[in-house]
């Protein structure tokens, strides 16, 4: 069976769809099979992998809603071994469409399961709102990536996240748990974001096994830093290990693949003479503090 993990915060410009499609990229180039189901209604993973999400034929919608074979929804990507389930606007509307239909928070999780475990991984992109389509995307997964921004609120709202996984968990699906907390957009200049991440570290643990006790998840040792090229990468639609391979955003994502995949660096290889797959740490700070000069 393909392993399913969640993206979600309720919270909006955290890096989660940033994360889900660059993520999904390198563990393709690690030659594992992906695919990201976008689920949310700005169907931006879907724009964001060069996909034109207003000239596809069927998304998601279709499938949670026109009973459509969630096989005839998948599309390839520019990334092998990496596929997607597009979203669009058509999905704006579905919370309410779903309200009146019995086991309405079971969709997504009948539509994976007949798959049949073609993929290593499945990834869902979720919107930034803890609605049905949320709930559905919980339903579905086997566990949650948690993307926090290294900002002063980065803990607000972190608490009501975890009880609504902890109540999906008691009434949905009870083998969720949530795999981790990645920290994003850290600026490295600045006191805040050290203060940030060492806050988020002791919190985070101290709520989540007041809760999760027997799988309280952790927060990443990567924390992907705040990055101009991680910003551009969309607009080009391409995940950043195509965009700029060599910049510090794409160097960190690539360490958050192997760290996801438990793999020692020294023994990672990128399946694809296109990426490079140096990590070396001083080069890779010195471009983290280069390229926040652009930034602001």
């Amino acid at each position: 069976m393909s392993k399913v993990i969640a993206l979600c915060n309720q919270k909006g410009g955290v890096g989660k769809t940033t994360t889900a499609i660059n993520l999904s990229a390198y563990l393709a180039l690690f030659n594992k099979k992906i695919l990201l189901v976008d689920i949310d209604p700005q169907g931006n993973a879907t724009s964001g992998l060069g996909i034109d999400k207003n000239s596809i034929k069927s998304s998601i919608y279709n499938v949670l809603l026109d009973h459509l074979p969630i096989a005839d929804s998948i599309l390839p990507t520019q990334v092998a071994n990496l596929s997607l389930i597009p979203s669009n606007i058509n999905l704006t509307g579905a919370e309410v469409e779903l309200v009146g239909i019995m086991g309405r928070e079971y969709k997504l999780k009948k539509a994976l399961g007949s798959l049949n475990g073609i993929f290593d991984l499945v990834f869902i992109d979720c919107p930034p709102s803890l609605g049905l389509l949320t709930v559905n995307a919980l339903t579905a997964a086997d566990s949650v990536i948690i993307p926090i921004q290294c900002e002063y609120y980065a803990l607000e709202g972190l608490g009501q996240l975890i009880n609504t996984i902890k109540l999906v968990k008691e009434n949905l699906n009870n083998s969720l748990f949530i795999e981790g907390v990645l920290l994003t957009m850290a600026d490295f200049r600045t006191n805040l974001t050290n203060e940030v991440i060492s806050e988020v570290r002791s919190s985070f643990t101290k709520l989540s096994q007041s809760i999760f006790t027997d799988n309280p998840g952790k927060v990443y040792q990567t924390v992907i830093p705040r990055n101009i090229k991680l910003t551009e990468a969309p607009g080009f639609g391409k995940p950043i290990a195509y965009y700029d391979k060599d910049s510090a955003g794409a160097l960190k994502y690539q360490e958050f693949a192997i760290e996801l995949l438990g793999l020692e660096k020294e023994n990672s290889k990128i399946e694809n003479d296109n990426v490079s797959n140096s990590s070396n740490q001083n080069r890779l700070e010195n471009k983290i503090i280069e390229q926040n000069e652009g930034v602001n």
